[in-house]
């Protein structure tokens, strides 16, 4: 890998609408992580309804958390993007198997978006890797 490859910053608008993105992919993770270490009650059973067993929702919670603080750490962003994807496809998987509504499928998917949308338009070294044409 050429450790030379040093791109132009990102303009301060793309960066800042990143960073806004990049803190919502980051909240909703957390609230849910912390619902699940906590055992609040509604957490547990919407957790339980898609057929996970309540003794490992807290587990699911530490996972979900590390993921979320990982993808917060500017030097290990990406990492916890490939991490937050999967977990997300997990869920989306979780609700497609149970039958259950079209919205949370929707918005795991939407998140994993987020996810990589908010640290696209924050990272020049991502937008070269993936870039968009015209």
């Amino acid at each position: 890998m050429n450790r030379d490859f040093n791109p132009p910053s990102v303009s301060p608008a793309l960066r800042w609408t990143g960073l806004g993105l990049s803190t919502l992919a980051i909240l909703f993770p957390a609230f849910d992580a912390v619902g699940k270490v906590m055992k609040i009650p509604q957490v547990i059973e919407a957790t339980t309804k898609l057929g996970i067993p309540v003794e490992q929702v807290p587990g699911l919670g530490v996972l979900l958390l590390a993921c979320t603080i990982l993808y917060a750490i500017p030097q290990t962003a990406v990492l916890g993007a490939i991490l937050l994807t999967g977990y997300l496809g997990g869920a989306a998987q979780a609700h497609v198997r149970v039958g259950g509504p079209a919205f949370p499928v929707a918005f795991s998917v939407g998140l994993g978006v987020l996810v990589w949308l908010g640290l696209w338009l924050r990272d020049r070294r991502l937008q070269a890797l993936a870039p968009l044409r015209k």
